[in-house]
């Protein structure tokens, strides 16, 4: 079997088909289920991830939030088979929300990055 069917029958390398992404559970260091990211979106150009939107709080899909976080705030934690992310619920809250399918605005990017502390994946 390959890679690519998901079944490995050689080395495990660090690649993941978009679609497996999408759904993934995000957590807390504690274990502490705090979302799920909905889509990755990629920079067209250059080809890197530029952010994971994750969908946050509501209650069984009702009332959820998006939030575009910068792809490299993002750590995937094998044990828990999802991706971690070191955040309070206050500093989400807090966070840019994705409030149109527009994503063209640099200003935007820059808050996006800014607001993490983080450099932007363009530099």
């Amino acid at each position: 079997m390959s890679e690519i069917s998901g079944k490995s029958s050689g080395p495990v390398h660090g690649l993941i088909a978009s679609d497996r992404v999408e759904g993934t559970k995000v957590y807390r260091p504690s274990g502490e289920k705090i979302g799920h990211i909905e889509r990755v979106m990629i920079d067209k150009k250059s080809g890197q991830a530029a952010y994971a939107v994750m969908n946050f709080g509501g209650f069984l899909g009702l009332g959820e939030e998006s939030y575009p976080l910068p792809w490299s705030v993002l750590t995937y934690n094998v044990k828990l088979g999802g991706y971690e992310v070191a955040l309070t619920d206050e500093q989400l809250k807090g966070a840019p929300k994705v409030d149109s399918d527009t994503w063209d605005d640099g200003t935007r990017d820059s808050d996006i990055y800014g607001y993490y502390g983080v450099p932007p994946y363009w530099l």
